[in-house]
Formats: C-alpha cells, sequence, structure tokens
C-alpha cells in the first residue's frame, strides 16, 4: 500500500501570493501544502486536505467553496497536466498550497506542464469543461504563471470573513 502524501508545513513562511504580486506576508501557520500523485482520486485527497486545513484555521465557513476551487484545480492538473499513463517523473507531480493572508487565502496547484490553462466554451450538454468558469465565479481572481524550472502553478484568491464573525 502507498503511503500517505507528504504534507509540507514550514515554520518560517514565505512573502507573497503566486502569481499575485503581493508582499504581504503570509500569517503565521498560514501555509499548507500537500503533494499528489497523479491519479483522478487526488481531487478527493484535496478536498479533504483543503476542508482539514480550513478547520485548522478556523476558517470552516470557506470550505465549500474552496473544496470545489481545488477540486477544480487539482481535476484540471491531473487531467490536463500529465502524460496520459503514469508513472510519472515524480513520485507527487502535482501540488497543492494553501496560503492565508491577513485579508485573503490562495489556493495554489503546481504541475509539471507549461501549458496554459484554457478556459472552454463546453456545450450545454457537456459533462465537463466548466472548471475555469466554477473557479472565476467563485474566487476573487485567479490565474497562472511558469513555475521554474518546469511547469505552471495555477491559482485562485478567496477573501476571508471578517474577523469576529
Amino acid at each position: 500500500m502507498k503511503s500517505p502524501p507528504p504534507v509540507f508545513r514550514p515554520s518560517v513562511p514565505g512573502h507573497g501570493a503566486p502569481g499575485g504580486g503581493s508582499e504581504e506576508p503570509v500569517v503565521p501557520s498560514g501555509f499548507s501544502a500537500c503533494g499528489l500523485d497523479g491519479h483522478l482520486q487526488n481531487a478527493g485527497q484535496a478536498r479533504k486536505f483543503a476542508a482539514r486545513t480550513l478547520d485548522q484555521w478556523a476558517l470552516p465557513s470557506l470550505a465549500a467553496n474552496v473544496e470545489l476551487i481545488v477540486s477544480e484545480l487539482v481535476t484540471n492538473a491531473v487531467r490536463h497536466a500529465l502524460p496520459p499513463v503514469p508513472p510519472h517523473t515524480a513520485e507527487y507531480p502535482v501540488w497543492l498550497g494553501l496560503f492565508r493572508y491577513n485579508r485573503h487565502l490562495v489556493c495554489a496547484v503546481t504541475d509539471p506542464s507549461p501549458a496554459p490553462p484554457r478556459r472552454r466554451r463546453p456545450d450545454p450538454c457537456s459533462v465537463g469543461g466548466r472548471g475555469l468558469m466554477l473557479i472565476s465565479t467563485l474566487s476573487d481572481s485567479w490565474s497562472w504563471r511558469l513555475t521554474p524550472p518546469q511547469g505552471k502553478t495555477v491559482w485562485a484568491t478567496l477573501p476571508l470573513p471578517p474577523t469576529g464573525s
């Protein structure tokens, strides 16, 4: 049986939102990341990881939207950024990171492909193709950037609820 994906929680978080250009520092203990092995079940793992992290950060009101956003970001990475047949060159080719700032939360997914995410115009009867439209609707903003030495990071920001509520 494969071991669970690694979880990385640095003691000294970095600065700046992925792709956001913000110089606002991540709040203390406001970064959490999880490695994913590139299989379709990673979307469910990402939702559970996000829910646990938001619970630890006392942000349960964001859970529904964040779970949907990370699920779509991870599904896009697994379906469109990885070779169709494993094994992948890395044990964990996809990474999910959650960054908590004073006023917003960033959900970021890194994958090995440099290809930009593409919005699609799905047929009304199509089952898929609406992920980036959902992300755009649920978040304040989303974008992507190349991640040297290879790949890209796709991220979305959400406002934090006002404190004291």
